[in-house]
């Protein structure tokens, strides 16, 4: 039961998350979980040994419940421009396949550590490289074209790691001159194909993996974890939803590099 409410807690932020940064809830649920697993009592049982790919695939499975309601929040408010969306879709979903089959083969020890590297050079670049955390006022700005290369890019460090399309597309169209809102409402339409593909890609190739006493796991997916999360994100988005648009962009830009800090951190310390 404290495993449940933990992550049903862990899920409402991760909902506000999703909805206001896109993360998808990634960034929050694969530290969070990672650290459940391997620390509280009860938590793991015989997955204990894939602490690491449990958490990035269980996260991801979270993302297509996330995703899809933020990504209806955001169609609602008129924050999305569909135009950039859809020509990626297909190339993130590719990538995604790619992402997950490489999380599967990698031992999780490198795969926490891959996770700690990229979010830290994530931080670098958006605090220290002129256009995200402020930029000149433009316009009319329009969101670039992003090639099929950036969609399989996009899409394989997403599942890779369990984090959504947040970790790219937002600090790139923040350079583009799009609003922390629009880049932010842009991700979670993004991390649908890495959601669904990945999801299916961690069940297929870990299937035989898990040990056979496993009962509770489609793979690497934590089923019970994945509806207390489920259900802890529905709260968070529908609470966060009431403030789409109405957070100051250069404060909107700096809690984003905050919250990415403590991602970091609470890995650090697992």
């Amino acid at each position: 039961m404290e495993f449940f409410i933990l992550l049903a807690a862990c899920g409402t932020f991760a909902g506000v998350t999703t909805v206001l940064f896109g993360f998808g809830g990634g960034f929050v649920v694969v530290p969070l979980l990672y650290q459940a697993l391997l620390h509280l009592p009860g938590a793991a049982g015989p997955g204990a040994s894939h602490a690491m790919q449990i958490a990035v695939a269980t996260s991801t499975c979270v993302m297509i419940f996330g995703s899809a309601l933020a990504t209806a929040k955001h169609q609602r408010a008129g924050s999305l421009d569909w135009a950039v969306i859809r020509p990626l879709l297909a190339f993130i979903g590719i990538g995604s396949a790619l992402g997950a089959a490489a999380a599967t083969a990698i031992e999780g020890g490198w795969l926490r550590w891959a996770f700690i590297v990229y979010v830290s050079l994530t931080i670098l670049d958006c605090w220290f490289r002129p256009g995200f955390l402020s930029q000149p006022r433009k316009a009319n700005a329009s969101p670039p074209a992003m090639t099929a290369l950036t969609g399989v890019v996009i899409g394989s460090i997403a599942a890779l790691l369990g984090v959504g399309g947040s970790v790219m597309t937002v600090p790139l169209l923040r350079r583009q001159g799009v609003s922390m809102t629009g880049a932010t409402a842009m991700a979670n339409p993004l991390s649908l194909p890495v959601a669904l593909v990945g999801t299916a890609t961690y069940a297929a190739l870990s299937w035989a993996v898990m040990p056979p006493q496993s009962s509770g796991y489609l793979g690497y997916v934590d089923l019970r974890a994945l509806v207390a999360l489920v259900l802890g994100s529905c709260v968070g988005i529908r609470l966060a939803s009431a403030f789409i648009g109405r957070i100051p962009d250069h404060i909107h830009a700096r809690v984003y590099i905050g919250l990415l800090m403590a991602v970091v951190l609470a890995m650090l310390l697992a």
